[in-house]
This record gives C-alpha cells, sequence and structure tokens, in this order.
C-alpha cells in the first residue's frame, strides 16, 4: 500500500506540472507573469475560482459545522465560501474601469485612497494569505499521516516543490490552466469518495436525531462565517489577478458567478456528511474530524483517492497564494524584474514551509487575520463611491480596529480585556468582535463623508 500511495501522489504531482509546462510559449513580460492581463474567458474563470477556492479545508471544516451546529449555519457557511465570488461579479468590472491596468486590490487601494492605505491593505493581504498557504501545507501533512504510512513531511515539501515549479516558470498562467485540470479532478474525485462512503454504511447503524444547535446560536455563527469569509476573501489577491485575466467585464461576471455557483454544492455536501457522521451515531473523534470518521466503514483502499483528493485539493490553493502574494510585493516596488519575481517566488516559500513543517494549529491566527481584514473591507469597498474620501477610509479603517476589542473591552472591563477577546484565545470565531468591526468602519466612514464631504476637504 505505501508504493500505491508514493506512486498516486507522484503521479498527481507530475500531471500537474506536465499540464502547465506543456504549454511552452514563454511568459512575456512580468505583467503577464503577474496578471495574464485579458487572456481568459469565463469557463476557466469559474473553474479557477472553484480551484483556488477549495483547499482541504473543505474536508476538515464544513463536516464539523453541519456535525455540530445543524444545517442553518452549514447553509450560512456555503453562502459565505460563494458570496466572495459573486461580489466580485459586480466590484470587479467597476474597480477594472478603475484601474485598467492594475494588478492587486493594494494598487486600487493606492489610486484612491493613498499610498498609506495601500500599505495597510498590502499587509492585510500578505497575513492572510500567508496563514492560508501555512494551513493548507500543515493540513496535508496532517491528512497524509492519518491516510497512510507516509511521513506528512514528504509530502508538504513534495506539493511546495511541485506547485513552485510551474509557478515559478509560467506565473497566474500556469496556476489558471492547472486549475482547469484541477478542478474537473476534484469535483470526481469529490464525487467517488462520497458515493462510496454512503454506499458503504451500515444500514441498521444506531440512529440518532439531526444535528442542530438553537435558531440563535445556528444564526450567530452562520453570520460570523459570512463576515469573516467574506471579509478575507475580498483580500485574496489570487482573486483580483483573476479578475484582470478576464477577457472581458462580461466573461468575468460569468466565470465569477460560475464560481460562486460551483462552490454552493461542494460546502453543502461536505457539511451534509458531518450531519450524517452524527446521525449514524459514529465517534467524531477529538479534534472533530466527522468527514474521516465516516470514512471507517469505506473499503480500504478508498484512503488512496482520498488522499490525492487531498494533494488536488492543496496544490490548487497553495499555487495561487504563491502567485498572489508575489504579486503584491512585486507591484509594491518599482523596476522589479522577471527574474526577480520569479526568484522572489521560491523564497517566500522557505518560511512558509518551515512553519509547515512544525505541525502547528493556525486557527487563531487565520482568525485574527480575517478580523483584521473585516476591519477595513468596507471603507476599502466604498472607494467605488464617488463621494468617499481617503480621511474617511482611513477613519473608517481605525473605527474598525476600534470596534473589534470594544465588546471584548466593554464586557472585560478593559482594553486589554478587550484585545485578548479579539485576538480569540480559545481558537474559537465569535460573532461579537466580527460584528463590531464591519459595524465600527462602515457607521464612521459613511459619518465622517457626511460631515466632511470632498469639497470641502479641498478647501481646507
Amino acid at each position: 500500500m505505501l508504493y500505491a500511495t508514493t506512486a498516486a501522489i507522484l503521479a498527481a504531482l507530475v500531471l500537474f506540472i506536465w499540464v502547465a509546462l506543456r504549454d511552452r510559449t514563454p511568459v512575456s513580460s512580468l505583467d503577464d507573469y503577474l496578471t495574464a492581463r485579458g487572456s481568459q474567458g469565463a469557463a476557466t474563470l469559474g473553474l479557477s475560482f472553484l480551484a483556488s477556492g477549495m483547499g482541504a479545508w473543505i474536508l476538515f471544516v464544513p463536516p464539523e459545522i453541519g456535525a455540530f451546529v445543524g444545517p442553518v449555519a452549514l447553509v450560512g457557511y456555503a453562502l459565505a465560501a460563494a458570496l466572495p465570488f459573486l461580489l466580485l461579479a459586480w466590484l470587479g468590472p467597476a474597480i477594472r474601469q478603475r484601474v485598467p491596468q492594475g494588478r492587486t486590490i493594494a494598487e486600487y487601494a493606492q489610486d484612491r485612497f493613498g499610498r498609506g492605505l495601500r500599505l495597510w491593505v498590502t499587509a492585510l493581504s500578505v497575513l492572510y494569505m500567508a496563514c492560508f498557504i501555512t494551513a493548507e501545507l500543515t493540513a496535508i501533512g496532517a491528512i497524509t499521516a492519518m491516510l497512510s504510512e507516509l511521513p506528512g513531511s514528504l509530502v508538504i515539501v513534495a506539493v511546495a516543490v511541485t506547485t513552485l515549479i510551474y509557478t515559478t516558470w509560467g506565473g497566474l498562467r500556469a496556476s489558471l490552466v492547472t486549475d482547469r485540470w484541477q478542478a474537473w479532478l476534484l469535483l470526481a474525485l469529490l464525487a467517488i469518495v462520497i458515493g462510496v462512503t454512503l454506499i458503504s454504511l451500515p444500514q441498521d447503524a444506531v440512529s440518532q436525531p439531526w444535528p442542530t444547535a438553537p435558531l440563535d446560536v445556528s444564526l450567530s455563527v452562520a453570520l460570523t462565517l459570512v463576515i469573516a469569509v467574506t471579509a478575507a476573501n475580498i483580500f485574496h489577491q489570487g482573486y483580483w489577478q483573476r479578475v484582470w485575466s478576464a477577457r472581458s467585464d462580461s466573461e468575468l461576471r460569468r466565470g465569477a458567478l460560475l464560481g460562486g455557483v460551483l462552490t454552493l454544492p461542494v460546502m453543502l455536501a461536505m457539511g451534509a456528511l458531518g450531519m450524517l457522521c452524527m446521525v449514524m451515531g459514529k465517534n467524531p473523534r477529538s479534534p472533530p474530524i466527522p468527514f474521516f470518521a465516516l470514512l471507517s466503514d469505506a473499503p480500504a483502499w478508498l484512503a488512496l483517492p482520498t488522499l490525492v483528493l487531498a494533494v488536488a485539493l492543496v496544490a490548487s490553493s497553495v499555487d495561487t497564494l504563491q502567485s498572489g502574494i508575489v504579486s503584491l510585493v512585486v507591484t509594491a516596488r518599482p523596476h522589479f524584474s522577471l527574474a526577480s519575481a520569479r526568484w522572489l517566488t521560491v523564497l517566500l516559500m522557505l518560511p512558509v514551509v518551515w512553519v509547515s513543517l512544525q505541525g502547528l494549529s493556525v486557527l487563531r491566527l487565520f482568525l485574527i487575520a480575517d478580523l483584521l481584514c473585516a476591519t477595513a473591507v468596507v471603507p476599502v469597498l466604498l472607494g467605488l463611491w464617488a463621494r468617499m474620501t481617503p480621511s474617511a477610509a482611513i477613519a473608517g479603517a481605525v473605527a474598525g480596529l476600534l470596534g473589534a476589542v470594544l465588546p471584548g473591552w466593554l464586557d472585560g472591563g478593559s482594553l486589554m480585556a478587550g484585545v485578548l477577546a479579539a485576538s480569540f484565545p480559545t481558537s474559537v470565531p465569535t460573532l461579537a468582535p466580527f460584528a463590531g468591526a464591519l459595524l465600527a468602519s462602515t457607521l464612521v466612514s459613511l459619518v465622517w463623508v457626511w460631515l466632511r464631504p470632498a469639497n470641502q476637504q479641498r478647501l481646507a
């Protein structure tokens, strides 16, 4: 079994390299390396959004939400995963028109609000994507150890090196072409794994009630996930690269809508497996892994396609994140060459891989990054409103930071208590900091514009 597992993983990784490198057309410029500007149609974009957004996390988080919170929170989570693509269908064309030669969301922030906010948006984006890529590589190491005799560290390094080979050579175009294949592979393997798992379940298992939390708890979890996931993904630079890679605004809209539509059933199906785990009376284990608990009744051979599925999920998100982080760093500094961008792609991955090999939990850092994104998402996007001013955006972002700590401050009686609550010490997402950040940043931005309109600031 060890040899079969090794061969299957190597075959998948070699396939990704072959798909990416079979087009021998060299990257023509740094701009082409970072954006593949104006080259992609709706179908490619839709499949790329699906593959880029899905990662090994779908094998853990949606089943856990379904198992312990129930259908209301699961539907909210599925909508949260699809909503960023629906927003891109609406916001993407407007931002393309505002910055037609843009490469990153940070450039739009500078064009609209100045360099200070650009640096802040860049920092938020890099922090979020670094957490994402570390979490994905850590997850594939854990899944490998769970399903096979292979050392998880070897697969972490193998996936990182594989994605580096083709993203360093082909940039965004290589990521896009592999996304098409990876998306179809993901859907096929998901269908096989879910189908075989369901068929293998014993018919006489003890039936338990469907998991469901009180409605107020379910709605709170659902709203928290919608705010956290949507805000963070607005700062996902990999998605914004695809905005400028679209051939036209209409292709972008259709592609983003397709990505959102494809994401919904995947999320719902994975969450439903978590609910099924509880209905069948399975022990979800600790920490909870309901999806893998269900696999205990499946044939032993199913571990192999499940592991290949996990490798494809991680590779499809990691290559996007690699390219996205590099584009943010490169565009922040003028006079970067194509060769320098390629070397930077490799260098930026070294600390990420090192952290991933430690097997640490990055969930708390992930939540902090999500919350920081929630403090700034509304002020940044309000830049599409003509009356929005740089000072209003900065005031809104600062208010978002205060709003994030205010609930804990009021509850704990001190600023430090508020900061601690907003850092999620139990690694459990709670609504109050996210709602506080979103409401405070929105309210202060709007009130600031009303009190100090743009013409008044120019006269001052």
